[in-house]
């Protein structure tokens, strides 16, 4: 039996994905049971009973074993006839190879031809979960495989939700395709759709064809249908087109390329709608995005992000699946990378595309920088911070300037199992040119060298101690900083890069209130600052406190930077795992002087399992852009049994009473197929013709989406829980 020249029932693997639901789904088969012959050994047939006719016909019975190089039989009597080169199985039929196992009545192999026939079949995919019937299998050296009456499903045996049933299956060799005639598709034992004739993909490699579509209803967009066309255009490169109809607004046609060589990757995504038909003008809507990523020497990098939409309510009106509608702005950004062991380099333009009416930025085009550290001797290090930036704005009669910064830095540092100290010495030289700036009170050129000293400690201290009747290991970890940064003028100076740093617990020892280069803030202070942390017998944090605080020694005299008090908001952190399954993380910054809370965030998490969750938080800033935020939300994620899933998010401003967003998502998901519905409720956000955002006006939507398993779904139940739990943090901070 020449079986290494039979196809095999592996093609009908339809781009298959295997799941497997706890104790209802089958486990896939594999195939470590088969034995095989060694290559090219020829036949072994073993029998308890062998009888031979002069030498023509051999004929087998009682536990018939048929073992080639590439299969096996196994049947209850067996008859090869020499003459005829001829073999015959019958009774309890079991045919096995490396990608399946077939059950059948009889078998017949020609061996001349290689030609084999299956009859009254029930197959099961080895690795997979596909499996089905056939009235008849045949298989042979130059037609491949044909199936007569055959189906197919994912589903266990007794449970076929879905299936495919075709009157032929034709899976030629070496195509990467086969063929099926009269196909069927059948949905709770109901015809859904036929199809005379159809190509599918017979290799797990990415095939063109259809994806699942995606159905959603909004009040923006209508009932909108969208249907991805997938185009594997080579191994290393492929296309999708989605062409997506929007009851409300029109046809938009949405694209992605990717592309992946050995040393480069990218993507460029373009959307497109020729005219929407709730908008007045009739100007086309679009989006784009190229992402490009590679390697093209050793040490060096290349990264390109640009981004740009056609108006400011186009994330708004037909929504995204890079971007948000908090976003303010969109990255246009280009650059090139090297690094060694001590040095590196840079060399980016960045630019911005803004949405609705915020302040322009400015574009650096270029930003160079190069930094270099080597260490000297006795734990000094020398550094060197440099860069060279031209500042550009798209506003009419904005400033424009080149900077050029430069930082030689000497650093000493000793490190302890008892603590850590770090003193450090820093010159900070800046040139400016700067154009069309007199109109703001700024010089064409400046020279601003600035000194900067700064003493870091920390020291560790341990005891043993008691949490809750169990025996721990307590830390206290107290730190002092001292910084001290000499002045200068630099009213003369614009602003390009710099805005104002808000400080938590790790920014109290930043040594550094600004973004940016513009504004140096002269200093001359103390930060102290005190963590202590429980670690139980296996060295687990189980709760870490921190609170610190800056305290002024003199007035600050650059005026962006200038305070009323002489000390700094008080910074506390708190991570405490409250046991196994519950956690809780809290931040919050006090004003000392006021003893009114700046900013404070809580979140308690109940984690039982990956998709068991609740998380309970508030977030408070007293003061953001004239606008105070009090804010509480709830996300949960939790199997109501073993099919059905339901993930959802609420979120409610305590200062106006009402719901800003809420979002619920429920799956039904079985071993063959899922369901999934989601409803939303959230703010609009749409711009008006000044740029001005609506806080008022609310916007509801729904989606379906409908998955055979098998048919290259994807994982459901995993999209549906990123979507639900989309802004959720998950509370490990402690060191697990």
């Amino acid at each position: 039996m020449k079986c290494n020249q039979l196809v095999t029932l592996s093609l009908l693997s339809l781009s298959v994905v295997t799941y497997a639901q706890d104790n209802q789904c089958p486990v896939p088969m594999d195939s470590s049971d088969l034995q095989l012959r060694d290559v090219g050994t020829g036949l072994e047939v073993k029998a308890l009973s062998t009888s031979v006719k002069q030498n023509s016909l051999a004929k087998f019975a009682g536990k018939v074993q048929i073992i080639s190089d590439s299969a096996q039989i196994k049947a209850q009597q067996a008859r090869i006839d020499k003459i005829s080169q001829q073999l015959n199985a019958s009774g309890n039929i079991r045919y096995q190879d490396k990608q399946l196992k077939v059950s059948s009545e009889d078998v017949q192999l020609d061996f001349q031809s290689g030609e084999l026939s299956l009859d009254k079949t029930e197959y099961r995919m080895l690795g997979i979960s596909g499996r089905g019937n056939a009235q008849r299998i045949e298989l042979s050296k130059e037609e491949g495989i044909k199936l007569e009456d055959v189906s197919f499903t994912t589903c266990p045996a007794g449970q076929e939700d879905w299936q495919m049933v075709a009157s032929t299956i034709q899976l030629r060799p070496g195509e990467i395709w086969g063929e099926a005639k009269n196909a069927r598709f059948y949905l709770m034992d109901v015809p859904v759709f036929y199809l005379p004739y159809f190509r599918f993909p017979v290799t797990d490699q990415r095939q063109s064809g259809l994806l699942f579509p995606k159905i959603s209803s909004s009040d923006s967009t209508g009932l909108s249908y969208e249907q991805p066309l997938y185009w594997n255009i080579a191994d290393n490169y492929d296309m999708t087109f989605s062409p997506r109809a929007m009851v409300s607004r029109g046809v938009q046609l949405k694209t992605e390329f990717r592309y992946l060589t050995e040393q480069q990757s990218g993507q460029i995504d373009l959307e497109y709608l020729q005219h929407d038909r709730r908008e007045l003008n009739e100007d086309p809507r679009y989006f784009y995005r190229f992402i490009h990523k590679g390697n093209f020497a050793p040490g060096w990098q290349v990264n390109i992000n640009i981004n740009g939409i056609s108006d400011d309510n186009y994330i708004v009106d037909l929504d995204s699946d890079f971007y948000s509608r908090a976003d303010t702005h969109l990255y246009r950004n280009a650059g090139i990378q090297y690094h060694n062991e001590n040095l590196s380099f840079s060399a980016d333009l960045r630019d911005f595309q803004l949405i609705g009416n915020h302040p322009d930025s400015y574009r650096a085009l270029p930003e160079l920088k190069l930094d270099y550290i080597q260490p000297w001797f006795s734990d000094v290090d020398f550094s060197l911070h440099s860069e060279l930036t031209y500042f550009d704005s798209a506003e009419e009669g904005a400033s424009a300037a080149t900077r050029f910064h430069i930082a030689p830095s000497l650093r000493w540092s000793k490190f302890e199992n008892w603590g850590e100290f770090t003193a450090e010495a820093t010159l900070l030289q800046t040139n400016y040119r700067q154009q069309n700036g007199e109109q703001y009170g700024l010089d064409e050129q400046v020279s601003r060298t600035i000194g900067r000293g700064r003493l870091y400690g920390a020291m560790n201290f341990e005891r043993p101690s008691n949490w809750f009747g169990n025996s721990i290991t307590q830390t206290l970890e107290p730190k002092i900083q001292y910084l001290y940064t000499s002045y200068q003028d630099q009213t003369n100076i614009g602003l390009y890069d710099t805005t104002r740093l808000q400080n938590n617990f790790a920014g109290l020892f930043r040594g550094q209130e600004f973004t940016g280069l513009d504004r140096i803030s002269d200093t001359n202070q103390i930060t102290l600052g005190l963590t202590s942390r429980f670690l139980d017998e296996n060295d687990e944090e189980q709760f870490r406190l921190s609170i610190g605080q800056i305290f002024y020694l003199a007035d600050n005299r650059v005026l962006e930077a200038h305070k009323d008090t002489n000390r700094s908001a008080l910074a506390g952190e708190l991570d405490w795992k409250l046991g196994s399954k519950w956690f809780m993380h809290s931040e919050v910054q006090m004003d000392s002087t006021s003893n009114k809370l700046d900013k404070s965030s809580l979140s308690l998490d109940y984690q039982l399992a990956e998709n068991k969750l609740i998380q309970i938080s508030h977030r408070y800033v007293r003061e953001l852009s004239g606008e105070q935020i009090d804010q509480l939300g709830v996300t949960a994620s939790w199997p109501i049994n073993q099919n059905w899933h339901w993930v959802g998010r609420w979120y409610k401003d305590m200062t106006s009473h009402r719901t800003i967003e809420s979002y619920a998502g429920v799956q039904y998901e079985s071993c063959c197929w899922s369901i999934q519905f989601v409803s939303q409720r959230y703010l609009n956000n749409r711009f008006d013709q000044t740029g001005g955002q609506s806080t008022n006006t609310f916007e509801s939507g729904i989606a379906l989406k409908f998955i055979f398993k098998g048919m290259g779904g994807g994982n459901s139940a995993r999209a549906l829980l990123n979507d639900g739990l989309f802004g959720y943090r998950q509370p490990y901070f402690l060191n697990e």
